[in-house]
Order: C-alpha cells, then sequence, then structure tokens
C-alpha cells in the first residue's frame, strides 16, 4: 500500500469521526417541541350559557277536589278548549246534600227556639214590671221576695235568648259550610284554556286535595298561548344571565327547527331550596331561569324538552385567542423568598389566590417560546377575548393542551406536521 493510499484512508476517517462528533452534538442539543401555532386576530366574540329543561305554559293550574267522593260525570276530555267558569265534571252530591238538609232541618229548630226563648223573656219582663207596680201601689200584697224572684226570672230567660240566638248563628255558619261543600262537588274550569292532562275517569273516586296533593290531582288546564323553557342554569353562570338577554331554543321534538326566546324571569334561591343547605357540599346547585318562547309552532306540547342557549355578552372585532391557549402559571415573584430585604424586615407572606396568573406562550423570531401575562375578558365557544397582553399578528402556541402544559420559558417549538394516514400508492 503506497503512502498516497494510506493517507487517504486516515482522511477519510478523520472526517467521519469528526461527522459522528457533529451528529452526536447536534442530537444534544436542544430538542423543538411540536406545537400548533397561530396567530392573534381580531374576532365577533359570542358569550352564552347554555342549559337543559322543559317546556311549560306560563299559566297553568292543577284542578284537585276539595272533597272525597266518587265521579259521577266527567264532562271534557284531554285537549279540550274550555272558559272560565265551565262545568267539568261532578263528584257524588248525595252525602252532601244530605247534610245541607241536616243543617237546615238544625237551624230551623234554632230558629224555634229562639222564638221560644223570645216570648219566655218577654213574659218575664211583664210579670217583674207588674209586680212592682203592685208594691208601689200597695205594698202589703207583694213582698220584696217575689220582686226578686220576678226578676231573677226575667235575667234567666234573657240569658236563655241570648244562648238561643247564637245556636241560631252557629246552624247558620253550618248550614253555609254544608252548601259550600255540596257546591264543591261541582268542578269547574278556574281560567280560560286547554285540558293538557286528565288523570281520572268517571267512576273514580276523588281524594281530597289537603290529603295528598299529587294523588288529589284531577286535571290541568293551562294557557297554551304563551309558552316558556324552564331550565336550569349553574351557579357559576347565572350571574352572567340577566332579565331580556335573547336565547336561541333547541326543542328535541323539532330537531331541524331553532327557536328564539328572551329571559323573563331568574329565580333568587335555587331548585334544591332549602334542602341543599343540608345537603353535602359537593351537590350541585341550579337555579331556575325561565325564558319565553316566542312564535313557537302549534304543535308544541307540555314537558317537551329543549335546550336553551342563553347570550349573555357579545364582541364585535376584538383580539382573541383560542381557549386552549390560556394556560396557568405560578407567579414566581410572590412564591418565592429570595427576593433580597433590608435587615430585620420579615419576607412577604405568600397571598392565597394570588400566586397563579394566566398567560400564553408568545413564539418569537428564533422559534423560542416566552411566556407572556393576559387578561381575558368574554368567553366564546372557542375563543376568550383579550384586553391586555396581546397584539394582533403575534404568534402564539395554541396547541397541544399536553405540550402548553409541559412548556417553559425559552423552550424551542416547531409547527406539527400532521401525519399522513392515507396508504402511499
Amino acid at each position: 500500500m503506497t503512502k498516497a493510499v494510506k493517507f487517504g484512508i486516515i482522511g477519510v476517517a478523520i472526517v467521519g469521526v469528526a461527522g459522528l462528533a457533529w451528529a452526536g452534538a447536534k442530537r444534544g442539543g436542544p430538542k423543538a417541541t411540536e406545537v400548533r401555532i397561530e396567530a392573534v386576530e381580531a374576532r365577533d366574540l359570542i358569550a352564552s350559557v347554555t342549559a337543559s329543561g322543559k317546556i311549560q305554559p306560563r299559566t297553568k293550574v292543577d284542578v284537585s277536589a276539595d272533597v272525597t267522593g266518587r265521579i259521577v260525570r266527567l264532562a271534557v276530555k284531554e285537549g279540550d278548549i274550555v272558559k272560565r267558569g265551565q262545568f267539568l265534571l261532578q263528584i257524588d252530591p248525595e252525602q252532601p246534600q244530605a247534610q245541607v238538609q241536616r243543617s237546615e232541618a238544625a237551624l230551623a229548630s234554632a230558629k224555634a227556639q229562639e222564638a221560644q226563648s223570645r216570648a219566655n223573656s218577654i213574659q218575664a219582663k211583664r210579670n217583674y214590671e207588674r209586680l212592682l207596680q203592685i208594691q208601689k201601689a200597695t205594698p202589703t200584697l207583694v213582698s220584696v221576695e217575689q220582686v226578686e224572684q220576678a226578676l231573677t226570672q226575667q235575667e234567666v230567660n234573657e240569658a236563655l235568648l241570648e244562648a238561643a240566638r247564637f245556636s241560631v248563628a252557629q246552624s247558620e255558619a253550618n248550614l253555609r259550610d254544608a252548601r259550600q261543600a255540596l257546591n264543591r262537588t261541582t268542578i269547574v274550569a278556574p281560567m280560560d284554556g286547554k285540558i293538557t292532562r286528565l288523570l281520572v275517569q268517571e267512576g273514580e273516586t276523588a281524594i281530597m286535595g289537603t290529603l295528598n296533593r299529587d294523588a288529589a290531582t284531577l286535571l290541568t288546564v293551562a294557557d297554551m298561548s304563551v309558552l316558556e323553557t324552564k331550565v336550569k342554569v349553574d351557579e357559576t353562570d347565572v350571574a352572567r344571565v340577566k332579565v331580556g338577554d335573547s336565547a336561541v331554543v333547541q326543542i328535541d321534538a323539532f330537531s331541524d327547527t331553532t327557536f328564539v326566546g328572551r329571559v323573563v324571569e331568574i329565580s333568587l334561591s335555587s331548585t334544591a331550596g332549602a334542602a341543599a343547605t343540608s345537603a353535602a357540599t359537593d351537590q350541585a346547585v341550579d337555579f331556575e331561569v325561565k325564558i319565553e318562547l316566542l312564535n313557537p309552532p302549534a304543535e308544541t306540547r307540555p314537558d317537551f324538552s329543549a335546550t336553551a342557549k342563553i347570550v349573555t355578552d357579545t364582541r364585535t372585532r376584538v383580539i382573541s385567542i383560542p381557549i386552549i391557549a390560556l394556560t396557568v402559571r405560578e407567579d414566581s415573584a410572590l412564591a418565592s423568598g429570595d427576593t433580597a430585604l433590608p435587615a430585620g424586615r420579615a419576607a412577604p407572606v405568600k397571598q392565597i389566590g394570588r400566586t397563579d396568573i394566566e398567560g400564553v406562550f408568545v413564539v418569537g423570531t428564533d422559534n423560542t417560546v416566552t411566556f407572556r401575562p393576559v387578561k381575558v375578558g368574554i368567553a366564546g365557544e372557542r375563543h376568550f377575548e383579550v384586553l391586555t397582553g396581546l397584539q394582533a399578528g403575534e404568534n402564539i402556541v395554541a396547541g397541544t393542551y399536553q405540550a402548553i402544559r409541559d412548556l417553559r420559558d425559552g423552550a424551542l417549538v416547531k409547527t406539527a406536521v400532521p401525519i399522513d394516514t392515507k396508504p402511499k400508492s
């Protein structure tokens, strides 16, 4: 082997070793994290609260019985339109009628007793007055004892007359109660509307509402001209909802159509009521929000399931970022106690709730990222409004969630290349 060939082989080996060393150094350097990079843009945002519930008429009355008895006549069926005062059904009136007759007889007896007591009282008074006159004219004919007895008899008869009058008043009250009970056997419509629910049939027994309200309900009359969606809104969202807010309502029965509504009422207490105060602290607390439907279809029925999207705020052409881009980092200035302090001065106390700041990772020209605090406003479906901290055109890291969670200041990033899942030809 000649010297020229030998030196050539050595040169090639040196170049190869240098190349391997350079490649090793390259691999040992900082590795870029694959992320999704987006430019900060101005967008139109709509903040909304979504909740589900049932369709209900604004005005409805559950008609129940005030007396117990068998239903002997039923004049309506479900779906009928009724007017206020219209006859609906009849509960067997036989027993209340008998009670009315007994009360009338008792009243007549009490009035007769009152008349007798009045006559006795008048007679006793006349006797007393006559004896008193005789005593004045001829004292020897009437003794003092006889006059006192006549006076006592007069007072006794006056008391009996007063008792008879009270007995008449009591009998009259009993008669009014009996007649009212008889009137309650006839059920009439309490309002104009539609029979949306009929729970009884002719021949069944109606139960008094004071015994069991649910079991006592006979039928429901509802005014279907004004319909509302009653939705339950979580306590974290209800503060953003205001009376008058517009809403888009999706009724499950009409899946291909959306309807417009507006908020007309927000409950002041939760749907759980007093039970929520004694329940576990992790129990969800919801508030009822009523949304009036504008121009609902005539086929809408009570208890239809619905989902409402309540628009709580809007923004036009504002700086915004993807929701996923916003992350939280600990404020090192507050978290660490390394700041130099004058001698004898204690370190500041770490304040609960003020050690974390929200921000995004801004991508520099050299593809390194810097965490920058931002202040956000309303939240749309996919984007946050940015109040301060960013300008339009800046590039930020917008995904993935795992990549953003692991990023640190100064990290090197690169745009993720989508994987081609199509088979090669």
